[in-house]
C-alpha cells in the first residue's frame, strides 16, 4: 500500500453555498482520476437514505459513483473492496458507535493506513479521523463503546472552531476555554480548532493546511497559535510530538 491520504474538512456546507460546495476542486485534486467509487459513510445522520442521496448527487457531479455502506448487507467486506472512503457529518457519538457496532473501526484503519485508500472526512466524520472524539462539539445522544477513534492522525480537531464573540453578553464557556480543559488532562494530544471553510490535507507524513479561513492550534500548557492556509503542520503527525 501507499502512504495515508487524508481529507479531514471541518464542515460540509458553507454559508451561501450548497453541499460540499467549497472545497469540491480540493475534492476532485485529493481523488483524481484512479478512483470511480467513493464508499460512504452515513451514518452520523438518522436518514441515511436522504443523507445518501445528497452525497450521491454530489459526487456524481464531480465525475465519481457513490455507494453508501447502509445499503450494502456485509459492511466490512464493502470497506475491504472499497476505493476510497468518505465519512460525513452529523452526531460524531451516533456516527463512531455505529462503526464500532458494524466492526469497522479496525477495518477502516487498514484501509488507509495500509493500503493506502483516500479517506475524506467531513466534520463528525473528520472527528472519526483523529485519536479520539473527546473535543467534538455534539451531544453524546447514544454511547460507542469507547470515545477512541480511527486513529488515522495522531492529535484530535475540534471542527467548526468557533472563536470567541467580543460583543456577546453569553457568559458560557468558549470553544477554547473547553479545549483548554481537555488538556487540564494529562497526556492529551494537541488539538487543531478547523474553522469552517478550512481542511487539513494529509499525504503520508505530510499534513496542510487548505482552505479559506485558518485554524487554531491548542497545545497543552502553551498559548493557542493562530495559523493560516498553506501552513505546514507536519510537526502535528510524529507521535512523538516535542510539544505535547
Amino acid at each position: 500500500g501507499g502512504p495515508r491520504r487524508l481529507l479531514l474538512v471541518s464542515n460540509s456546507t458553507l454559508h451561501g453555498g450548497g453541499y460540499l460546495g467549497h472545497c469540491q476542486q480540493h475534492i476532485q485534486s485529493f481523488l483524481g482520476q484512479k478512483v470511480k467509487r467513493v464508499l460512504f459513510i452515513p451514518y452520523a445522520l438518522h436518514d441515511r437514505d436522504a443523507y445518501a442521496r445528497t452525497a450521491r448527487e454530489k459526487f456524481e457531479s464531480l465525475g465519481y459513483g457513490l455507494d453508501s455502506i447502509h445499503e450494502s448487507c456485509d459492511p466490512v467486506e464493502a470497506v475491504r473492496k472499497s476505493e476510497a472512503i468518505f465519512i460525513g457529518g452529523g452526531n460524531t457519538f451516533r456516527l463512531l458507535k455505529a462503526l464500532y457496532d458494524n466492526s469497522l473501526i479496525h477495518e477502516i484503519r487498514k484501509r488507509v493506513l495500509e493500503d493506502g485508500i483516500p479517506y475524506m472526512g467531513s466534520s463528525a466524520g473528520t472527528n472519526v479521523a483523529t485519536i479520539s472524539i473527546n473535543t467534538t462539539n455534539d451531544m453524546p445522544i447514544v454511547y460507542p463503546p469507547s470515545l477512541q477513534a480511527l486513529g488515522l492522525v495522531p492529535f484530535n480537531i475540534n471542527p467548526h472552531y468557533l472563536d470567541p464573540d467580543v460583543k456577546s453578553t453569553h457568559m458560557g464557556e468558549t470553544r477554547e476555554e473547553r479545549i483548554r480543559q481537555y488538556h487540564e488532562e494529562p497526556n492529551t494530544p494537541p488539538v487543531l480548532g478547523l474553522r469552517e471553510g478550512t481542511m487539513l490535507l494529509v499525504e503520508g507524513d505530510k499534513a496542510t493546511l487548505q482552505g479559506v479561513t485558518g485554524a487554531r492550534l491548542f497545545l497543552r500548557g502553551k498559548k493557542p497559535t493562530e495559523h493560516e492556509p498553506g501552513t505546514d503542520f507536519s510537526f502535528l503527525l510524529t507521535d512523538s510530538n516535542p510539544l505535547n
